[in-house]
């Protein structure tokens, strides 16, 4: 779902006859693989909520390895590049397109293909058996249209040591994102961590690199990291739910929840919740936007005005311009999310809140309902300073909040380190530190 929640499927399928040499290519499916034993891989983050507006990995494909800018997108399952097939309509990005050939096509009947386009809503058929093209559509009226490729990813692992290894993703030949070639992005594409078969991590558990777990530190300094694997960190102070079904999709979903404002019942009906990654912002449907809203106001001091500013609809200004969200925290209070079995999600004021350019403060819950949203999404701002933890293997969710700023090189150059640090930030009485 990237940007405004920004990610559904659509049918609407473009054959690329006319722009790609088309030859017989044999299957790609991800076949598993014994010749390692499962491991971990770990990213650098980059980017913020605010200005940027998204994270961020550099991923480096091809061979030789080209470096490539990939927002990180836990609510959709393919991982795509803008590309020269030729582009047909493309915006200016950070780095040259990535050129595909012919030899790299995805054939229609390979499984990865049959999984995208099953997962659509729409009955997509491939129009050459060649080749698998497929439409992406987004909540925000972006799309991507392409076809699928196999190609080298480089990784690197905790260890330090890089393994080279061939998965399949979208090659993006036609980008509607703004007017044709005026749209200057940060990123060259997008990192689909979803929880179907095409998901790069669901790749990458198919051939032995990974198991089919992920985690994220999205830090509110900006940065933090990303990894695939289960033995990054311990987990065991982690609060966990089971992954529950939605009804709007194959989503990373707690299940429902119970809104408080500082441990007060908003009243509200139970709260169908989606984590995405590739939300900069917190969603509530209309009836829980509502009653945030008003409960949040009702308890401001005078001396906060709401005021007009570009960067978000709410937003609040004081007597003098505020620096940062710590001084404004003794008018708001936190907000809650209970799921099952007593487990609970705190959002601290500086977890829906930001302060902008303009010394404004503004609220990071938006309406849903705007977005033609169905249910509720849990974004970037609101992960900020936890780390997150997508366990398909075990099919549950799970946080810890603490400080996300050690990045991944920390990780790498000093694993024992940096699970000890993370694990005292969180909880400084518990030893986490798993022993090697």
């Amino acid at each position: 779902m990237a940007a405004a929640s920004r990610f559904s499927s659509a049918a609407c399928l473009l054959s690329l006859l006319l722009l790609l040499p088309l030859a017989p290519a044999p299957s790609h499916a991800a076949k598993p693989s014994s010749s390692s034993p499962s491991s971990s891989v770990v990213f650098q983050l980059q980017g913020n909520v605010y200005p940027t507006g998204h994270y961020y990995v550099t991923v480096n494909i091809g061979e030789p390895a080209k470096p490539y800018f990939l927002d990180v997108d836990t609510g959709s399952d393919l991982t795509w590049l803008q590309c020269d097939a030729p582009c047909q309509s493309c915006n200016k990005v950070p780095h040259p397109l990535y050129k595909p050939t012919k030899s790299k096509l995805v054939p229609c009947a390979d499984p990865l293909c049959t999984a995208l386009l099953g997962s659509q809503s729409s009955n997509n058929k491939c129009p050459a058996p060649q080749q698998c093209d497929y439409k992406i559509k987004y909540a925000d009226t972006s799309s991507s249209l392409g076809v699928l490729v196999t190609e080298t990813f480089t990784l690197t692992l905790k260890n330090s040591s890089r393994v080279g290894r061939s998965l399949t993703f979208g090659c993006g030949y036609d980008q509607q994102v703004g007017k044709n070639g005026a749209v200057q992005t940060a990123t060259d594409g997008l990192l689909g961590l979803g929880r179907g078969s095409v998901s790069l991590v669901s790749q990458l558990k198919q051939q032995g690199v990974t198991k089919n777990v992920l985690g994220h530190c999205l830090s509110k300094n900006g940065g933090g990291f990303l990894y695939f694997g289960d033995d990054i960190v311990s987990t065991s102070r982690a609060t966990w739910v089971p992954m529950a079904r939605t009804t709007s999709g194959n989503y990373y979903s707690p299940g429902s929840a119970t809104l408080y404002l500082d441990k007060r019942s908003l009243g509200v009906t139970p709260m169908e919740v989606v984590f995405d990654s590739g939300s900069t912002y917190t969603y509530f449907a209309a009836q829980p936007y509502q009653a945030t809203v008003s409960a949040l106001q009702s308890g401001l001091s005078k001396s906060l005005k709401q005021v007009s500013d570009p960067s978000l609809p709410l937003c609040w200004k004081g007597l003098k311009m505020f620096r940062s969200v710590a001084d404004v925290k003794n008018d708001f209070k936190s907000l809650f999310l209970s799921f099952s079995k007593n487990a609970f999600l705190e959002i601290a004021p500086e977890n829906y809140l930001i302060v902008t350019t303009n010394g404004n403060v503004c609220l990071g819950i938006l309406d849903g309902s705007a977005a033609k949203l169905s249910f509720n999404i849990i974004g970037d701002i609101t992960m900020q300073d936890q780390l997150v933890i997508y366990d398909n293997e075990k099919g549950k969710l799970g946080w810890i909040r603490g400080s996300c700023s050690v990045g991944a090189k920390s990780i790498i150059s000093s694993f024992t380190w940096f699970l000890l640090t993370f694990q005292l930030l969180t909880h400084p009485l518990q030893n986490w530190l798993y022993h090697y």
